[in-house]
């Protein structure tokens, strides 16, 4: 199975990003999205781009933090 994996870069949570995350997830149901150190560097950043990632997204998503990785699973139907 092929590993999906995003970068987010200083131009943030686009709607070009939003739109691809949401395709990804039709078919997939982790994906790994990585933090460029332009994006956030605390831990603090991270949680905040995540939490407003899993909200933009279709559907109910959980996600764990790692480093610079965030690691988001779609949870439930769909």
């Amino acid at each position: 199975m092929k590993q999906v994996k995003f970068q987010i870069g200083k131009n943030g949570l686009t709607a070009g990003v939003i739109e691809s995350l949401n395709n990804a997830f039709r078919t997939k149901r982790m994906i790994r999205v990585s933090l460029l150190q332009s994006a956030g560097r605390d831990r603090e950043e991270k949680r905040k781009i995540a939490e407003e990632l899993a909200e933009k997204l279709e559907g109910r998503f959980k996600f764990t933090i790692v480093g610079f990785t965030i690691i988001m699973k779609k949870i439930g139907k769909t």
